[in-house]
């Protein structure tokens, strides 16, 4: 499987079936990172992990502490495609895999900015 980032009219394909995506919240300065697997169905968030809580990013009631970490694992059906904001206020999205972080716009070669990314698994 491929994952397919779409942003201003670029596109990019990436040969991965699994990843991180890592941002910092806005207001709270606080990361947030989810695990994502890249199916046949779509995209599927397995694990979703918070460094505390507050401005409406409180972990789930199921959420355990591990190693300063909230962790949970969201239960919901694969997603068609995801699309990811970007006020400006936070830094960038990141992308991780295999021990390494890139910023979208590193991966799409250009500045993102403002421009809303669109992930989805890549009909091969």
């Amino acid at each position: 499987m491929s994952l397919c980032l779409i942003s201003a009219g670029v596109s990019k394909t990436l040969a991965i079936a699994a990843f991180t995506l890592v941002w910092t919240h806005s207001i709270e300065k606080i990361d947030w990172q989810e695990d994502w697997h890249v199916t046949p169905q779509g995209l599927e968030l397995v694990q979703a992990r918070v460094k505390g809580s507050g401005a409406g990013m409180e972990p789930p009631p199921e959420a355990r502490l591990v190693g300063g970490w909230f962790q949970w694992q969201p239960r919901r059906a694969p997603m068609p495609e995801v699309v990811l904001g970007n006020s400006g206020m936070a830094g960038e999205w990141r992308l991780c895999h295999d021990g390494e972080c890139r910023t979208l716009s590193a991966i799409l070669g250009h500045p993102v900015g403002v421009h809303a990314t669109t992930m989805k698994a890549c009909q091969e």
